[in-house]
């Protein structure tokens, strides 16, 4: 993985997200919220420093034959999510860093990136005092057959579960994603 410039990545961020088709409306509005978020904040826009909010990176992890996905329940929040979090300066494109965190996350080597989002959402979270906002940009990656997953300092547990069974707590981000990754 080569490493990347914090401008490299702003840029990627904003080609990805120009060049992405969004699946509905919905998706579109996200699409756009997010390109704005970026115009108006080109130096940290990208970084958790950014108060405003900031672009995170996600995946869901499917298995080979695509039936059972790969969840961490998240140590802070105490439910079942994809795995992802924030861009670091080192990752050179989004994509990078959707999958240097599943595969920092999940232990996984070998993971296969498709190459395209398949989803935005964003969401409140608390890494400022007064709260901010999570851009996730989520993408999906396909395990290697026989893939053994190794549990994180920052999951409480982390297990496959059959795409059709998801666990509880969860909520609808993680179904419609998982379905959405379905569909590629």
């Amino acid at each position: 993985m080569s490493s990347g410039s914090p401008g490299a990545l702003y840029d990627d961020a904003v080609r990805v997200l120009e060049s992405w088709r969004a699946p509905d409306p919905e998706q579109e509005r996200a699409r756009l919220e997010f390109l704005r978020h970026l115009e108006l904040h080109p130096a940290d826009g990208m970084w958790r420093e950014c108060a405003a909010g900031h672009i995170t990176a996600s995946t869901a992890v499917l298995d080979a034959g695509r039936s059972r996905v790969l969840l961490t329940l998240h140590a802070k929040i105490k439910a079942w999510l994809q795995l992802g979090g924030h861009c670091e300066p080192g990752d050179a494109t989004l994509a990078a860093a959707a999958l240097r965190e599943a595969a920092e996350e999940s232990g996984i080597a070998g993971l296969r990136l498709l190459p395209d989002p398949v989803q935005l959402d964003r969401h409140a979270v608390r890494c400022h005092p007064e709260g901010t906002w999570h851009l996730d940009v989520q993408y999906v990656a396909i395990a290697p057959d026989g893939a053994r997953h190794t549990l994180s300092e920052e999951s409480d547990d982390l297990r496959w579960f059959p795409v059709d069974a998801l666990p509880e707590p969860t909520d609808d981000v993680v179904r419609r994603l998982v379905a959405r990754a379905l569909r590629k």
